[in-house]
């Protein structure tokens, strides 16, 4: 498998919306949530592809003034689980969120998703809060949080001086 991450494209649509399908149960992003991601949100959207075929995608919100970014969805294709792909997705779109100049990533996950709740964790992020019925069919979730390391971060060499935030505050 030789996988290829790079931005969404407006003809990624059709493609996105077909893996939503076939990863996830419920809470489904319909093919106009999709368009609005990839055409009109503060957003950022990397897929990874094989050939033709879509194996997963990222999708960053960003918030004009923040320093802190939203992992707000996360997908990797049934088959393409446990080969190490979800690890290079979350590192690339770490690297975007860096080049935004963002700090922080938050996220929330399902409570009973135990392989995303691994991947996160050992990504480096925490558990932040309980999020009591969260999810459409009253499945619990977790808020994670994980503070960019300086080398996933673009450094401006004009903002030298400047401190960073130690930790993470409201967004």
């Amino acid at each position: 498998m030789t996988v290829t991450l790079r931005q969404a494209q407006p003809q990624d649509l059709d493609a996105l919306f077909r893996l939503e399908q076939v990863a996830f149960s419920g809470d489904l992003f319909s093919r106009r949530q999709l368009w609005h991601l990839l055409n009109r949100a503060h957003a950022e959207t990397l897929v990874a592809v094989d050939g033709n075929r879509l194996l997963g995608y990222g999708t960053l919100l960003f918030r004009r003034g923040s320093r802190r970014a939203r992992l707000y969805s996360f997908c990797v294709h049934p088959e393409a689980r446990g080969s190490g792909l979800g690890r290079q997705l979350l590192e690339a779109l770490e690297r975007t969120a860096g080049e935004h100049d963002v700090d922080a990533l938050g996220l929330e996950v399902r409570a009973d998703n135990r392989i995303a709740l691994g991947l996160y964790r050992r990504m480096g992020f925490r558990l932040e809060r309980w999020l009591d019925d969260y999810y459409e069919d009253g499945c619990a979730g977790w808020q994670m949080s994980k503070v960019l390391e300086v080398s996933a971060r673009q450094e401006d060499p004009t903002r030298e001086g400047e401190p960073r935030r130690a930790g993470i505050g409201p967004g």
